[in-house]
C-alpha cells in the first residue's frame, strides 16, 4: 500500500479555519486518509479541534489517522505539508492594543493586521515564532512544504525567505479568487466564465487581466463594464459577506489607476492616505469605511465560534464542503503530480521585474510533483508599482528589523507607512511607537522590547 501524506496543522485551535482546510484535503482522494496532525498550545481549543476532525473524517468515510499534539517538534515529525494558522497575543490583549493605543494620537483604523503600525507590531509578534517553526522543519522535516496562512503575509513570508532560504513555503490568502467572485456576483456572471490574471504583493495585487468568456471562445475585457456600473451607482451591489462593508474604496481606486485591487476596500482605506482623515467625516461615510472593523469582527466570531462549537459537539456528523483555499490543491498537485494553478506569496526572484528582487510578491504559480513554482509576470504598469513600493517600503523595513534585531527600523517602518505618516508627525509617530513596543512587551522579542522608564529618558 502507498504511503499516505502527513498533515500537520500548527495553531489548530483555530477550528473552524482547520475544519475548512482539513476538510478540504479529506475530500481529495489522494488525500482521503491522510495522517493529521493537530498542534496548538490551548489544550481546550485542541480538544475542540480533535472532535471536529474526528467527525469530519467519519462523516468523508476516512480512515486518516488523527493525533493531538502541544508539542511542535513532535507534531512536524514525519510531516509532508505544515499549515500554519494561528495570531501571536490573540483578539485580547494584542489587537486590542494594536487599536487603542493608536486611538490616542487621533490614528484610526480599520482592520490594522497587514499594514500600518498595527501590521508592524503583529509582525514583530508572528515573525519569530515562525522562524521557531521553520528552524523544527530543518531539523525534523527538511522536505515539508510550508502551507502559511498567517498576516501579516508579505512581512512573513519575506522575513522567512531571508533567514530560511532552503524551507519551501508559500504564503496564501483568499483575496484573489475571493475578489474574483465578488466581481462576477456584481456583473451577474458566473464565476466560471471569467478569466483572470493577477500580480502584486498580498492584500495589493491587480488584476491585470478581467475578462469574461464569450460563446464563440473569445473574451471580453468587463473593465469597462465595472467603470461604467460604478459610475451609474450600480455598483457595488450590497455584499452577503459583510453588509458593513462596501466596496466603494476599491471602485473608486479602479477608476483612478485602471486596475481593481484584490483585497478588500476595508483593507485598503489603511493602505493608502486618501480614505481616513482626521475632520473629513465626510470621506468615511461616502465610501463607507468601516472604522474598527477587525475588533467588531472579532468579538463577533468569538460569539459564533461558541455557539458551533456546541453544534459540533452535539452532531454525529459534520457537514463540509469544498472551500476555495488553495491549501488541498496544492497538497493535491505535490502528492499526484496532477498540476493545478494557484496565487501564492513567494520571494519575487524576478517574477515581477519593477518590484524589488527580495520581496514578498503574489503572483500566479504552477503547481506539481515539482513543487510550487513561481510564473514569470514582467513590470507591472507604473501607476500599480508607485503604489506597491509604497507599502513594500513598510513590509522591507519591518524585516530589517526582524533580521538585524534593530529596534530603530520599526520606527522607520512606521514613518514610512501612508497612512501613519498622512495623519500623524514624527514626534508623534516615535511617541506611538514606544507606547505600542512598552504594551506588548510580553509579546514581542527581547531586543525589541522598551522599558517605560526608557521612555521618559
Amino acid at each position: 500500500m502507498a504511503r499516505q501524506p502527513k498533515i500537520t496543522f500548527i495553531g489548530a485551535g483555530s477550528t473552524v479555519f482547520m475544519k475548512n482546510i482539513i476538510g478540504d484535503a479529506l475530500q481529495r482522494p489522494a488525500l482521503k486518509d491522510a495522517s493529521i496532525a493537530l498542534m496548538d498550545l490551548n489544550p481546550e481549543r485542541l480538544a475542540e479541534s480533535e472532535i471536529v476532525a474526528g467527525k469530519l473524517a467519519r462523516t468523508l468515510g476516512s480512515k486518516s489517522v488523527i493525533t493531538t499534539h502541544t508539542s511542535q517538534r513532535e507534531a512536524l515529525d514525519g510531516a509532508d505539508f505544515v499549515v500554519v494558522a494561528f495570531q501571536i497575543g490573540g483578539y485580547e490583549p494584542a489587537t486590542v492594543t494594536d487599536f487603542e493605543v493608536p486611538k490616542k494620537y487621533g490614528l484610526r483604523q480599520t482592520i490594522a493586521d497587514t499594514l500600518g503600525v498595527g501590521g508592524i507590531m503583529r509582525g514583530l509578534r508572528t515573525v519569530p515564532h515562525l522562524w521557531s517553526i521553520c528552524e523544527d522543519m530543518t531539523q525534523i522535516c527538511p522536505d515539508a512544504i510550508l502551507l502559511q496562512y498567517v498576516n501579516p503575509m508579505a512581512i512573513n513570508t519575506w522575513a522567512i525567505a531571508e533567514k530560511y532560504p532552503n524551507i519551501k513555503q508559500v504564503g496564501l490568502c483568499h483575496s484573489v479568487q475571493g475578489t474574483a467572485g465578488e466581481l462576477a456576483h456584481d456583473l451577474d456572471i458566473p464565476y466560471e466564465e471569467i478569466r483572470y490574471r493577477s500580480a502584486g504583493i498580498n492584500h495589493m495585487a491587480f488584476f491585470l487581466k478581467f475578462e469574461h468568456r464569450q460563446a464563440d471562445g473569445s473574451y471580453r475585457d468587463l473593465y469597462p463594464d465595472l467603470v461604467r456600473g460604478y459610475r451609474e451607482g450600480r455598483f457595488p451591489k450590497p455584499s452577503s459577506w459583510n453588509p458593513r462593508c462596501p466596496n466603494k474604496v476599491r471602485y473608486e481606486m479602479l477608476t483612478r489607476l485602471g486596475y481593481f485591487v484584490t483585497e478588500s476596500s476595508e483593507h485598503f482605506a489603511e493602505y493608502t492616505p486618501y480614505f481616513i482623515k482626521e475632520g473629513r467625516e465626510d470621506l468615511i461615510e461616502t465610501f463607507g469605511i468601516p472604522l474598527d472593523e477587525y475588533p467588531v469582527r472579532c468579538v463577533e466570531q468569538i460569539a459564533k465560534w461558541k455557539d458551533q462549537a456546541e453544534e459540533y459537539r452535539k452532531a454525529d456528523e459534520i457537514k463540509v464542503e469544498q472551500s476555495k483555499e488553495y491549501a488541498s490543491s496544492i497538497m493535491n498537485s505535490v502528492w499526484t503530480g496532477e498540476p493545478s494553478v494557484i496565487y501564492g506569496n513567494v520571494r519575487n526572484n524576478g517574477c515581477i521585474t519593477s518590484l524589488p528582487e527580495n520581496c514578498a510578491a503574489e503572483v500566479p504559480c504552477l503547481v506539481d510533483a515539482s513543487g510550487i513554482q513561481p510564473t514569470y509576470v514582467g513590470d507591472l504598469p507604473p501607476q500599480l508599482t508607485a503604489l506597491v513600493r509604497t507599502n513594500i517600503n513598510v513590509q522591507e523595513l519591518t524585516v530589517a528589523a526582524l533580521i538585524n534585531e534593530n529596534r530603530e527600523h520599526l520606527y522607520h517602518a512606521a514613518m514610512m507607512d501612508p497612512h501613519t505618516a498622512a495623519e500623524l508627525d514624527l514626534d508623534q509617530i516615535w511617541s506611538l511607537v514606544d507606547d505600542l513596543l512598552i504594551a506588548h512587551h510580553d509579546w514581542i522579542p527581547e531586543w525589541a522590547r522598551l522599558a517605560r522608564q526608557a521612555r521618559s529618558a
